[in-house]
Order: C-alpha cells, then structure tokens, then sequence
C-alpha cells in the first residue's frame, strides 16, 4: 500500500525540515518581539467649548488654527456671555495640531468620557446624554471640511458621585462617568478629522417635562480616547503576509499534483487537506494594501469573515484528522460521520459571523453603532463573548479526548512489538514517535489558536465593556500564532502527500487514503527501500503477521 511522507521519509531528511519550520516559527516570533511596535496606540483629546451665536447648525467649528471657534472656558462664562447650552459646541481635531493621521492605521476607535459636577438643582444621577454629532475629514490644511456623518445618538451613563459622607453632596462634587463607546471607522483614509458635538436640552413646553439633556448637571469638559493601529505593527504585519502568502499556496499545488497521478478520487483526509491549504492561502493574501489607495470602509468585515472560514476549517481538519487516525472499528471515511462535530463549528462560526454582521456591518453605514449602548445589546455581547470562550475551551478538551484515545489505542497495538524481527520493530516505534509527535504539535497549535481566539475578544471589545485602559497584547504573539498557522497547514501538506516509496508490493491506486497507518502490517519491504521483496524475506513477513493476528487477538481477549 503506497504510504504517507510522514512514514516513508527519512529520519535525516524528517529532521531537517522539522528544523527548517522551527527556524520559520522563531523568525515569526523575533520580527514581533524586536522589529514590529506595539499593534496599537491610544491618545486622548480634550474637546473645545465653542459657541454658535448664529445656532448655524451647518457651519465647521474649528478648536484651534486658522477660523477657530469663539471660545468659552465653561458653561457659566457663557450663561454670562447670554448663550445657552443650545448653542455650546464641543470641538475637537484628530490628530492634535500639526500632525496627521496615516492610512497605515487601518481602523479608527473611539470612547467618550464625561466630566460633569453634582447640582443642587439636579439631585439625580445622570442616566443617559443625547448627542448631535458630526464628524468631517480633510487631507490638507488648504482644504475645507467635508462632511462625513451627522448623526443624533442617546448613550447611557453610569456615573458614580464622589462626596463627603459626612456632609453629603454639594454643589461641585465631581461624578465618575464610565467611558462610553463613540463611533468605529473601519478605515482611516484621511489626515484629518473634525469632529463637532451638540448637548442641545429641550423641555416639553406643553407638559413642561423634561426631554433629554436637563439632569447631565454641571458638564465641565468631554474627552476622547481615539485608539488605531500603529504604523509601524501595520508595515511589519502585512510585510509578513506578503511572505507568507505564496509558500503554502505553492504546497498546496505540489500535493493536488501527487494527488492526481493516483488513479482514484481523494480521499476525506486528502480533500480536507486541500480546503485546509484553500483558506489558509485565502487568509494569507493582504488585501490590506489596497486601503493604501482606496477607501474601504467594510475592510474590518471583510478580514474577520476570513478569519471566521479560516476557524470554521481548521477546527473541523483537526476533528477529521484525529478521528481518521482513532484506530477503532468504526468506519470514519466520509464526511457524514462527523456531521455532530462539523456541523456544532460550523453553527458556532455562523453566529460569529451573524454577530459581526450586527455589529461591524451596520457600522458601515452609521460608525456610530454598536451593540453595547443598551441594556439588552451590552448583556446579549457579552452573553456571546463569554459562550465564544466556552465553546472553543470545550473544543480544546475535547480534541486532547480524541487524541488520549488514540495514544490509548497505540499503547494497545504496541504490545506487539517485541514479537517483531528488530528491523520491523525499529520501524515502527520511529512511525509511532513521529505521529505522537504531530498529534502533540497539532494539541500545541490548537491550545495556542483557542488561546488567541478567547484573547483577540477580549482585546477588541474591552473598550466597549467601559474599560478606557489601553489592553495590549505582544505584536510577538500575533506574528507567532500567524506564523504557527502556516507553519502547521505546510506540515500537514507536506507530510500527508502521498510517497512515491513503496511499502508493499501493493500498487499505490490500492491506498486507502493518505493517512498513517499503525495497524502493525507486515511489509515485505525494508522501510525506504525501492527494491522488490525476496522470497526467504516475503516469509518471514507471513510468519510474523501470523504471529501478530494471534497477539492481538489474545490482547483484544484479556
């Protein structure tokens, strides 16, 4: 029967490309670790008190440079000045004079914090503020504002008031905001951004309620907290793609074309190794330059449905990869044996895929939505983000559950061993330690995906959970579980291509699929060895095989 590379190639040559790939993953983990920055940076904006006598409500205003605004230090100076709170505008410009913002940054986050003060007139705590933004960009410092939203958006607050406990609260107590999560840009396609926020407070006349904006009490200043991708992270991470890229595609070619010489379709483990090659290349290609020259507002979108398709289809390989190799009497060669397991990822990925839809989709059109800014979208997130975390830990058991299987079940087997010719024997516990030793690099990477997983979460939403310190994670460990993804599918390509070695006096079209085989067959041929099997060879090969049917047959007794 025409064997695997994994079984057929020699211990020097297995050696040498196990180095090679070693090599390839330090290299991934150094260029994070010593040349790439940290993947992203945070800096904070203290918004402008201007005032709009005119209540122009179409007009630019400018915190500072050439047409700035008529400022105001607080709202009392401008009760003094006879302006209302209708007509204060909070004015800020990113980046903060004289720089500019790069399309090297990729994305645009931003938080809100409101510094407001206790009131006597005003006992309860602020519970919700109503905002008219409007956001402009501009590439040039000759250029006038254009205008790339406008917006009326109701955020809920949870402010914590800071007063004497003896004394209680009195006028000036400062109140404790959390942050609030702003507007989302899934690009940064210009220099420059103005951004302009009305406070306006509107009483029902007829009842004389109160609409919106009248218990904020008293508003000292708004920052935000705008966050993006370093530069730097950005040029090193796409450069890394960009190398990436082609050597698994150029794997995956090599084995489709030792694949079809083979006089029978492929096999499930063969087919699930051309997909896993598919989305992994699919993954790979950085289509993130383009956002070099063009605007695409939708590119966050686009690169997390690859990254869902590329988890979709390495955690069902693993699934199929392990239980092809349990060993076991149950017959596994299609795919519908692992309908239970293929089909919980894939509803898994496709909630993940319909929460990024409601999320990042229609940030599209409006940047300014997200699910956390109600009640029931923060718990319903937040549902999701800790079942996400769940599901991938119980993957994560499970998998070391089918691979202890299958270790149980060739500790079983190796009972045999010692009935064998020493030759016979050598070669066997070297496959055995050789796919031991993949079962533990495959639990290795698998352990490192559902850590980054569970990680990358944690890192994107953290923002939104109201947390304004900026959660790093090493560029380090990004490039390293990049790297060890493409590392681990050009093994598994590699490996598991059909050997041109022969292993029996059997024609390769006999194979059953190219997957290791520890059954403990009798070869009539010595392990990398071309030439045909000789008679006295051949019986002693029947002798032994005999002998093994009735070990195991006693063992599978007892």
């Amino acid at each position: 029967m025409a064997g695997v590379i994994l079984e057929n190639l020699s211990t020097k040559k297995l050696f040498g490309f196990c180095v090679i790939l070693l090599i390839v993953q330090i290299i991934c983990f150094l260029v994070g670790g010593l040349i790439a920055p940290k993947p992203t940076d945070a800096n904070s904006h203290l918004a402008t008190k201007c005032v709009d006598p005119a209540d122009n409500v179409h007009k630019w205003f400018i915190p500072n440079g050439p047409g700035e605004c008529l400022k105001v230090a607080n709202f009392e100076e401008a009760a003094r000045k006879y302006f209302d709170a209708n007509q204060m505008v909070f004015s800020l410009r990113m980046p903060h004079r004289p720089y500019n913002m790069s399309r090297s940054f990729q994305f645009i986050l931003t938080m809100l914090r409101l510094e407001t003060q206790y009131k006597l007139t005003v006992p309860d705590a602020p519970e919700e503020m109503t905002m008219i933004v409007r956001v402009g960009y501009r590439d040039s410092d000759y250029e006038d504002w254009k205008e790339l939203t406008r917006v009326t958006e109701t955020r809920k607050l949870e402010c914590l008031l800071h007063s004497n406990e003896d004394e209680g609260p009195v006028d000036g107590d400062p109140y404790d905001c959390e942050p609030l999560p702003f507007f989302e840009l899934s690009t940064c396609h210009h220099k420059q951004y103005l951004i302009n926020i009305r406070l306006p407070v509107e009483f029902n006349k007829e009842t004389n309620e109160q609409k919106y904006n009248t218990k904020l009490g008293s508003i000292t200043d708004i920052w935000i907290v705008e966050i993006h991708q370093t530069g730097g992270f950005t040029f090193v991470w796409l450069t890394l793609k960009t190398v990436m890229t082609p050597i698994p595609l150029v794997f995956l070619i090599w084995f489709w074309l030792r694949i079809s010489k083979l006089n029978r379709s492929p096999v499930l483990m063969e087919k699930f190794v051309m997909v896993l090659g598919i989305s992994i290349t699919f993954l790979n290609i950085p289509i993130e330059w383009f956002t070099f020259w063009f605007n695409i507002p939708y590119m966050l979108l686009i690169s997390d449905i690859r990254q869902g398709i590329f988890y979709a289809t390495l955690l069902s390989s693993w699934i199929i990869f392990v239980g092809e190799h349990l060993m076991d009497t149950v017959e596994r060669a299609r795919l519908s044996a692992y309908w239970k397991q293929v089909g919980t990822i894939a509803f898994c990925c496709f909630c993940m895929f319909v929460f990024d839809m409601c999320e990042r989709g229609v940030q599209i059109s409006n940047p300014f939505f997200t699910l956390w800014t109600t009640e029931t979208g923060k718990n319903l997130a937040m549902i999701f983000l800790v079942m996400a975390g769940i599901c991938f830990s119980a993957y994560f058991l499970f998998l070391c559950f089918m691979v202890w299987q299958i270790f149980r079940n060739i500790s079983i087997k190796r009972l045999a061993l010692p009935h064998m010719a020493k030759a016979r024997r050598l070669h066997y516990e070297g496959l055995i330690f050789r796919f031991k030793f993949f079962m533990l690099f495959t639990l290795l990477c698998a352990a490192l995906t559902v850590i980054f997983f569970i990680l990358s979460q944690v890192y994107e939403d953290h923002y939104k959970m109201g947390h304004e310190k900026t959660l790093q994670i090493s560029s380090a460990f990004f490039t390293g579980v990049y790297g060890m993804w493409n590392i681990y599918v050009v093994a598994v390509i590699f490996l598991y291509a059909p050997s041109h070695k022969q292993v029996s006096s059997d024609n390769d079209d006999s194979s059953e699929g190219s997957h290791v085989e520890f059954q403990l067959e009798s070869t009539a041929t010595t392990p990398g060895s071309d030439d045909p099997p000789s008679t006295s060879t051949a019986a002693a090969a029947r002798t032994d095989q005999s002998e093994l049917k009735n070990l195991l047959t006693k063992t599978a007794i007892d």
